[in-house]
């Protein structure tokens, strides 16, 4: 009978089936599933999470052997997931320098993007929109691929807008669709056209622009689009077992999001009572990401880039950011899923801070920081059609975990501090691996 033993991250053992084994030893878990944090051990097998032993439970250590993670008393817990992420907004001060990218250099902006996520130790996020129609598609199956890290993906397309409306920035003298951000629509059968062509290239997720955006000069309670163009949209996008969301601001809009059946809803600030019933009534098929730090930063700390506090378009970002706390406040005590991730990837609001919506959740919105981080996880894999398998540390669950030195539980903010991310796993494979924790266990043949 030979034994060896195994030391370092990358040398974890066999169990005899192909699977590698980790074991986590002494730490603290922090499972997302709301309930207090416990002492134990949590050993991945391959890419899923074996077993969870909890400290006095038994001997946690696979008897075929395996690496072995002193936590030292560490928090594990799972990787976070950003419910409104744009891997293509390129951490530019404005959308001209996003749409105006030219696509080579963009491509590769995105891997920029998808390695800056990840390292903040998010591990999933929802894709809400492309610059570009292939670009999400593209980073998305490369990071399925092995080819780049970053996290797991849904792909979008660009968004969909009307004529005029959000994401329309071609000039009367200057009639070209290269310049626009979304997809220019007018009428039902073009939209079908246009999410035929959308599923074609690849996307999860059709996104509608129900409303405005007051930085584009359309105003964020103007709706832009019929009764007639938003069900054929959700009709094509769900005939072929697409998900559909919506940048929804007004209240008119949110309101049609549940009308239509869409599921995902972007901002919803001014959402009203009627609204608010509504969503109540079907929470269950319906997520909202309000995307604060994009209100927050552009009202208050955009001024280096030219958008500067006291002016009209700064007044109305605050009056806005009123409006969505208090509506999020709301939706919150109702009940109704608000998860976190904020519109990164601006330079105000750049990719690799998105943790900081943890912070922003327990400080404006009322979330207790294990609510705060339920909905960066649990609710994560939820709005990432993951639910089952993902967002918890449960046995069977995905191996995507977070080793953080320090309680997220007394401030989240220490999820912002990459340092403290002393271990960052996806799929059972270490993005970062923990230096000095590790050690060889007996491997027995």
């Amino acid at each position: 009978m030979a034994e060896s033993s195994f030391g370092g991250w990358g040398g974890a053992s066999s169990t005899g089936n192909g699977e590698s084994e980790i074991v986590f030893t002494n730490v603290r878990v922090l499972d997302g599933s709301g309930e207090p944090p416990y002492a134990g051990e949590v050993t991945v097998a391959g890419n899923r999470i074996k077993s969870i032993v909890r400290s006095g439970g038994g001997f946690g250590w696979s008897a075929n052997g395996g690496q072995r993670i002193d936590g030292r008393g560490m928090t594990l817990m799972p990787g976070l997931i950003d419910a409104h992420l744009h891997l293509s907004w390129n951490n530019a001060p404005g959308i001209d320098p996003i749409q105006m990218m030219p696509v080579e250099e963009h491509v590769i902006n995105c891997v920029q993007m998808a390695r800056l996520v990840l390292d903040a130790g998010f591990t999933a996020g929802y894709g809400a929109a492309a610059a570009k129609p292939r670009l999400d598609v593209v980073i998305r199956d490369a990071i399925n691929q092995g080819r780049v890290p970053g996290p797991r993906y849904t792909a979008a397309g660009p968004e969909i807008t009307a004529v005029g409306g959000l994401g329309d920035a071609s000039k009367p003298h200057i009639p070209d669709e290269g310049l626009n951000l979304g997809i220019v629509v007018s009428g039902p059968e073009d939209i079908r056209l246009k999410v035929r062509q959308l599923m074609k290239w690849g996307v999860d997720t059709i996104k509608i622009n129900l409303s405005g955006e007051e930085i584009t000069g359309m105003g964020a309670e103007e709706n832009q689009f019929s009764d007639e163009e938003i069900a054929m949209a959700v009709n094509e996008a769900k005939r072929r077992h697409r998900r559909v969301a919506a940048h929804a601001r007004s209240k008119e809009s949110i309101k049609k999001c549940v009308e239509f059946g869409i599921e995902i809803i972007y901002h919803a600030s001014f959402a009203d009572e009627e609204a608010l019933d509504m969503l109540e009534a079907n929470k269950d098929k319906h997520f909202v990401a309000p995307g604060l730090a994009w209100l927050i930063n552009t009202a208050r700390n955009a001024g280096d880039y030219g958008i500067k506090p006291g002016t009209p378009i700064t007044i109305a970002y605050e009056r806005e950011l009123e409006n969505a706390i208090d509506t999020m406040q709301k939706m919150h005590k109702r009940g109704i899923r608000v998860l976190t991730g904020g519109d990164y990837g601006f330079a105000w609001t750049p990719h690799g801070t998105n943790a900081k919506d943890l912070e922003y959740f327990v400080d404006m919105v009322g979330f207790t920081p294990m609510e705060a981080i339920q909905a960066a996880t649990k609710y994560g894999g939820q709005i990432m059609g993951m639910g089952s398998e993902l967002g918890q540390i449960r046995e069977g669950y995905l191996a995507d975990l977070l080793l953080v030195d320090g309680d997220p539980l007394a401030d989240v903010r220490v999820l912002q501090d990459h340092k403290r991310l002393v271990a960052i796993m996806k799929d059972g494979k270490f993005h970062k691996a923990p230096e000095n924790l590790t050690s060889g266990m007996r491997l027995t043949a």
